[in-house]
């Protein structure tokens, strides 16, 4: 989608001189010292504290009265007040419409997450099926990220398993490939999906490029919603087929029918007065929110995800669905509906934000009844049973956080803890490996993959490996956050390892001055039974949990974590390196010419002795890059 341009706003001087505004003072007073210094513009202002951190971004049709509100030192709710009494400094900027000022405000809440905003915090891309428009036999596949090919994406869906459902369907219905284009251009004899009847082999020429089209045609028209014009299609196709004795192509298409009414009896729960809509409920109890997304696309539901936005015992439900929206559309293209649980603050307001992305008109919309209200309703249902499940969950993580505080002898519960592992073969692809949790379980968002670098680690030297993993991490915290106040900075290290590894990790946090941070090694015990856990701490001795014991689970499931991340992310290393040839050092050589290359002279090896005018006789390979092939190699040999 194209990214929203940045308003054209004018800045107005957001710090008042020294003269007209004393540095000391905060609260009331320091908020009444810039309204001479405003006007009823539009606009979006921001609140700072006496270090500069961004309390609250907000937005106002008129900047003057929105700040003299909040100069007025009553008729404020709890949490206002507090936002008030932290204010240092005050920031504007001007725009020229509301409009402007509602995106704007948005984005600025997502890039800066300030205190005291409804805070939207699992913000992930969803996924797309793309068909490509840039191949004689395109493949059906799951996309996700920038849409930069050429070729019709469709989408959003909710979740990986239902774009993987979907795909299934594609296949056994359309009969269309998966593969890559490199296992695509390489196949002599048709692969196991042609075998068990989900791809049509257009890799080996058993159907021909037209008729391959019009399967890819069909497909997307099911992604249109048009599934039960394919199917008349296919039966009038069958019956052409019969009497003209073609018995084979007629079952084919038997069984293509046979899928495509078993695909439609399965999405019977679909709505059929809603083509395209995203449905939106919202759920807030206990100072606690969910929110529930179900996407309907081509009159088929496309699965639903939930979201857990920040929120607060007073922030209203109109308050609360109107932060989301803003924030959750501000990477995404909104449909032609937003159907809401709950009415917002500002609905005219947020139509045209909406549209103005779209670049086509928006309806928000509050059903009250039929069939969209029940479609809201059941979203709404979703949302409770989730929030209530999420809370649960928080409570039992809490008590979980506080049992490992009392295992250990923390100061305090520990609020975020940083696992780390090692994962390599013989030294070889080394990477590092950290997981974090926390009182809402796994964090994914933070994990990071660490590639070993220094290459005077002997291979296979887990102590060498552990060391700079760590190092890069405290160098990194304390170049961008010094001061600990951004949440980021673990309350307690948990290191896969025995007493070697603890030795190698406290020089490490001593040397970089944080050794305040609690680190506790988790080794396997005398047997290395899963269960006789020792746990190691600096100047203590060995120590263990009863076998029962819920923080022992708690600890496990944290190191079977950290390790499968650190494998995966290894293995994913090593899968590149076996699958890397030189060509991918060349400058200008892309996955396109590569293939060009590797079809004309059957290996890299076979590239590198090529001769230029050998070079030059290559389908795609201009001059100018046989001779840049040519000199990458003479060079390098």
């Amino acid at each position: 989608m194209k990214k929203e341009a940045s308003p054209q706003a004018v800045p107005v001087s957001a710090i008042s001189d020294a003269a007209d505004v004393a540095k000391p003072l905060v609260g009331h007073a320091r908020v009444q010292g810039y309204l001479h210094t405003l006007d009823g513009s539009p606009g979006v202002y921001r609140m700072l504290d006496s270090e500069a951190r961004v309390l609250y971004v907000g937005k106002a049709r008129n900047l003057r009265k929105r700040v003299s509100n909040y100069a007025n030192p009553n008729g404020h709710t709890g949490r206002i007040l507090r936002m008030i009494s932290e204010t240092a400094e005050m920031m504007f900027l001007t725009t020229r419409t509301e409009t402007e000022a509602l995106l704007l405000e948005q984005n600025l809440i997502k890039q800066l997450k300030p205190k005291y905003n409804v805070l939207l915090r699992d913000d992930k891309s969803f996924a797309n099926i793309f068909v490509s428009a840039e191949h004689d036999f395109p493949p059906v596949k799951k996309h996700r990220g920038r849409k930069g090919a050429k070729g019709n994406y469709y989408g959003p869906f909710a979740s990986a398993s239902s774009v993987n459902r979907t795909l299934n369907q594609l296949q056994k219905v359309f009969l269309l490939r998966d593969c890559t284009d490199a296992t695509f251009e390489g196949r002599t004899r048709p692969c196991l999906q042609y075998q068990i009847k989900r791809c049509s082999a257009p890799c080996v020429g058993l159907v021909s490029k037209s008729d391959y089209a019009q399967l890819v045609s069909d497909a997307e028209r099911f992604l249109q919603g048009k599934s039960t014009n394919v199917q008349t299609t296919l039966a009038a196709e069958m019956a052409a087929a019969s009497e003209a004795l073609e018995f084979e192509r007629a079952a084919a298409l038997r069984d293509r029918i046979k899928a495509l009414t078993q695909v439609q009896q399965n999405q019977g729960i679909n709505p059929r007065g809603v083509a395209e809509a995203d449905i939106v409920a919202l759920h807030m109890e206990g100072g606690q929110a969910c929110v529930q997304v179900f996407f309907i696309r081509a009159n088929q539901n496309w699965g639903n995800r939930d979201f857990y936005p920040r929120v607060g015992l007073d922030i209203s439900p109109a308050e609360a669905l109107q932060a989301f929206l803003g924030q959750f559309y501000d990477n995404k293209q909104p449909p032609k509906q937003v159907i809401l649980s709950h009415d917002i603050e500002d609905k005219d307001l947020m139509t045209e934000a909406l549209s103005q992305r779209a670049e086509r008109r928006v309806e928000v919309l509050i059903p009250q009844r039929g069939e969209k209200y029940e479609l809201v309703v059941n979203a709404s249902r979703n949302a409770r049973e989730s929030l209530a499940r999420k809370m649960s969950e928080t409570a039992a993580q809490s008590k979980l956080l506080a049992g490992v505080a009392e295992a250990f002898d923390l100061p305090a519960t520990p609020k975020r803890i940083e696992v780390y592992d090692n994962s390599h073969i013989s030294g070889t692809n080394a990477v590092g490996g950290m997981i974090v949790s926390g009182p809402e379980g796994f964090i994914k968002s933070q994990y990071r993959k660490f590639n070993i670098k220094d290459t005077e680690i002997t291979p296979g030297d887990d102590f060498g490996m552990m060391k700079e993993v760590l190092s890069r991490r405290f160098k990194r915290l304390l170049k961008e956050d010094p001061e600990r106040t951004s949440g980021t900075w673990p309350d307690l290290l948990l290191i896969d390892g025995g007493a070697g590894q603890v030795s190698a990790v406290r020089e490490i946090m001593t040397e970089y001055g944080v050794g305040d941070i609690p680190m506790v090694g988790v080794a396997k015990g005398v047997d290395r039974d899963h269960g006789k856990e020792e746990f190691h701490r600096t100047g203590k001795r060995p120590m263990a949990l009863r076998h029962n014991d819920p923080v022992l689970y708690f600890i496990q499931r944290m190191r079977d974590e950290v390790h499968r991340f650190a494998i995966g992310t290894h293995r994913a290393k090593r899968s590149k390196a076996f699958s890397a040839t030189p060509l991918d050092d060349v400058p200008g050589v892309g996955a396109a010419r590569k293939r060009a290359l590797l079809a004309h002279f059957g290996s890299a090896k076979a590239v590198s002795r090529a001769g230029l005018s050998d070079l030059k006789a290559v389908e795609g390979i201009s001059g100018a890059m046989a001779e840049t092939l040519y000199d990458f190699f003479h060079e390098k040999g």
